[in-house]
């Protein structure tokens, strides 16, 4: 179903509409690569009707060629709803001069005003700087060359991996602390602050990713490659610590807050269920889950279940298989399986933390 492209609000769905591989895009290419600079208003009203003067009713079939091709008129084109039907061209444009237009230009100064005032995505094609401008209401936003993004996306994959590896060595590092018992607040905030930054470049990558549409194709399978299980993993060390397990809710929280400007520690601590008196330097014991999934083929039901028994990681570790084996679900074979998956995690994070 297409969705209607007056509708999209957020900066990645108007990009996303206007990305390379999309019928509107390649018709917007063809009128940049000409040189013939353009005015295209998406949507249908009321109010757009009152601000609309003469011109040409079309009302046919979008493409490409036809958006090209009407682009050598020097009026505005109106495209409907959900970009798939020409409703006018050449028709003027005489929005309210008294909304605030920071743009010098009368194409770009009139598109401004016609996107504030009636909320619709307007797009001006500038024949003299070679550049595509999207307005949507308060947005702003010109499009860059596409070997420009690629480069900086580039740039952001190798910045990623770097931090990624950062925390993949925080994880390994938080775990070996966990086998110790020797886990403080402080421990459990660094690891959150580096998701807190791998969530920001991904985000970051994300944008790039959508701006250059079926071109981004590569660098999609990279990030992919990348987070295949960083969410996940900082899913279960905020289940570890929530004061009250409320994982989702703090990792939604976190991602939201990616645009805006990362967490502060008594901010995070607050997220996690405790007071912002809470002193860094204080103990702090993992409820466990993290490390039991890292055991092959242990049901999530039956770690919840260890949990529940025992309260922390550092308990069960200290379990003896006779124990075990008198939590639901548990019998003799598989108490030896959690004894020993527990060992050989622990020697591998103690010999992974010296690397």
């Amino acid at each position: 179903m297409v969705k209607d492209l007056h509708q999209e609000t957020t900066p990645g769905e108007i990009l996303k509409s206007v990305a390379p591989g999309t019928p509107l895009r390649a018709g917007i290419d063809s009128v940049l690569r000409a040189n013939t600079g353009g005015l295209i208003v998406i949507g249908e009203s009321e109010h757009l009707n009152t601000i609309v003067d003469g011109g040409f009713v079309i009302d046919t079939v979008f493409s490409p060629a036809h958006l090209f091709e009407l682009a050598k008129m020097d009026g505005a084109i109106i495209l409907s709803k959900k970009g798939e039907r020409i409703l006018r061209a050449n028709a003027q444009l005489i929005p309210n001069p008294a909304i605030d237009s920071d743009e010098t230009g009368m194409r770009h100064r009139t598109a401004e005003r016609v996107a504030k005032e009636t909320g619709h995505l307007v797009i001006a094609i500038s024949e003299r700087r070679n550049v595509i401008t999207l307005y949507k209401g308060q947005f702003r936003y010109a499009l860059r060359d596409m070997d420009v993004i690629l480069t900086k996306a580039n740039q952001a994959i190798q910045t990623l991996e770097k931090y990624k590896h950062v925390l993949t060595q925080g994880l390994t590092n938080l775990g070996a602390l966990e086998f110790e018992d020797m886990v403080t607040f402080y421990d459990v905030l660094r690891v959150i602050h580096r998701t807190e930054m791998v969530l920001r470049i991904k985000e970051e990558v994300c944008n790039y990713s959508i701006e250059l549409g079926v071109e981004g194709r590569l660098i999609e399978l990279q990030l992919s490659e990348i987070m295949s299980d960083i969410e996940e993993e900082a899913y279960w060390v905020i289940k570890d610590y929530h004061a009250t397990e409320q994982a989702e809710e703090m990792l939604i929280s976190m991602k939201d807050n990616i645009d805006f400007q990362f967490h502060k520690e008594e901010q995070i601590l607050r997220l996690l269920g405790f007071p912002k008196s809470t002193k860094l330097t204080d103990s702090i014991r993992p409820r466990g889950y993290r490390m039991l999934l890292k055991i092959p083929r242990l049901p999530l039901p039956i770690i919840a279940s260890l949990v529940r028994e025992y309260g922390a990681l550092n308990r069960i570790i200290k379990g003896q298989v006779e124990q075990l084996t008198k939590v639901e679900g548990i019998g003799e074979v598989r108490a030896r399986q959690i004894k020993e998956g527990l060992d050989r995690i622990q020697e591998q994070l103690f010999v992974d933390r010296h690397i």
